[in-house]
């Protein structure tokens, strides 16, 4: 298990540029089962879960080549199929969440899957409904084998329907999406999720030959083909990244300049963070933050205390509040971070109130933070990273604190964020990875 020392209280000050978007990487990487022809994907992080994935499609018969540091070719002309319920592909595929997305192009290309329940951050119930639901009411039918805790699907006749999604789950819309890609007829989806992402792979499908309209909104239309061609696609910029930095630079009183952000797809992430107090420029597709001795939490118009809530985009995304809910630390003035979707991702506060933060947990899914206004810095103790979002915000208060930190089972960092360590040192952090 690896280990970040971190020596804080150093100001940052330079260029960044975020890595390809994860959650949109690890939806698009499925989606090259869909077709036997070359895909190329551009802007492809250099991540644990991606990585992951892609020696699991390797593991299916995929040909994987890579073509530079973040570009990759595909072909999944001949998949293994008989790869599937092996006591490797069972190990690989239960450690990463993400493979659950390898169902909708299985479905849709061959007809049938297995998969084990898949793993990924305890951050709370993540339900597998919505999947599920999704390719039953297309025609397929499941069966879960509690002995061996594998789900196998048969989908020989998917055929297109009427789907209302019980949540606006991202990786439930992607997955039904795939499958009805190549389902027999016409699919709608209402209450889809809209996210970048889901456009981001819509927008490839279409180019490899799907047709699905209504793209941006809840609502999709999607006719159904008989075959997807090959296509060569780029990743958006990392937008939990992007929000990441906005935090650091705050917390650390740095200067820095996030380069190519894809400002177009934030949504309301700077905003979000202006009502914090943080000032930005915004300079062509560049994120200028200047250094701040002090920002000041805004309130509510009526004068009641600011509240910072996940919703379903286009709302605020819940894997940027743990970097919320750090910043407002040292603000001035107090925010009531309420997290609605995972009731177990706001448990890193007992880290963040070691270190002399101000913080009261008023439940699984709230916390209030009274900020110190840097009248108290926090201080530097020894932590361990719960989970991808939660790693780095502690990481962040690290790099503020005073003396040195240290935080454990930094793999979990590893997952979602591209060499943090040697990026952030070449803005001048100070940070030591220990094996």
């Amino acid at each position: 298990m690896a280990s970040f020392r971190i020596t804080g209280g150093t100001k940052l000050s330079g260029e960044i540029t975020p890595q390809g978007a994860k959650n949109e990487a690890l939806q698009i990487l499925c989606a090259v089962l869909l077709t036997p022809e070359k895909v190329t994907i551009n802007k492809v992080p250099d991540i644990r879960d991606v990585n992951k994935l892609i020696e699991l499609l390797g593991d299916l018969g995929v040909i994987v080549k890579k073509l530079s540091a973040e570009s990759y070719e595909f072909t999944a002309k001949d998949i293994k199929l008989d790869f599937f319920g092996t006591e490797e592909y069972t190990k690989k595929a239960a450690s990463l969440r993400g493979s659950i997305m390898l169902l909708g192009p299985l479905l849709a290309r061959f007809g049938k899957a297995m998969i084990p329940k898949p793993g990924g951050d305890k951050i709370g119930r993540r339900r597998l409904d919505t999947h599920f639901i999704g390719f039953e009411k297309l025609g397929a039918k499941f069966l879960f084998e509690q002995k061996s805790n594998y789900y196998h699907i048969d989908a020989s006749e998917l055929k297109g329907a009427y789907i209302h999604l019980d949540e606006a789950s991202v990786t439930g819309t992607a997955n039904v999406i795939m499958a009805a890609c190549m389902a027999e007829g016409k699919t709608t989806i209402y209450n889809a999720a809209c996210e970048p992402y889901i456009q981001q792979l819509c927008k490839m499908l279409n180019s490899m030959g799907a047709k699905i309209t209504g793209v941006g909104s809840n609502l999709l239309y999607i006719e159904g083909v008989e075959a997807l061609s090959g296509c060569e696609h780029t990743m958006l910029p990392d937008m939990i990244e992007i929000g990441s930095f906005i935090g650091l630079a705050a917390m650390t009183k740095s200067e820095i300049t996030i380069k190519n952000v894809g400002l177009e797809h934030l949504g309301i992430i700077p905003d979000t963070f202006k009502r914090l107090g943080i000032k930005m420029e915004f300079r062509g597709d560049d994120i200028y933050i200047p250094s701040q001795e002090n920002y000041e939490i805004e309130s509510f118009i009526d004068g009641s205390i600011m509240t910072i809530a996940d919703a379903i985009w286009p709302g605020f995304t819940p894997d940027l509040l743990s970097i919320v809910l750090v910043v407002a630390t040292q603000a001035k003035g107090t925010v009531l971070v309420h997290q609605k979707m995972f009731e177990s991702r706001l448990f890193f506060v007992d880290k963040l109130i070691d270190m002399g933060a101000q913080i009261i947990l008023c439940d699984p899914h709230r916390a209030t933070v009274i900020g110190l206004d840097r009248q108290i810095n926090l201080r530097g103790i020894s932590m361990t990273s719960p989970d991808i979002r939660a790693g780095v915000s502690l990481l962040i208060a690290a790099l503020s604190a005073d003396g040195e930190s240290t935080i454990h089972n930094v793999e979990q960092i590893d997952r979602g964020y591209q060499h943090i360590d040697k990026r952030l040192n070449a803005l001048g952090a100070k940070i030591e990875r220990i094996d």
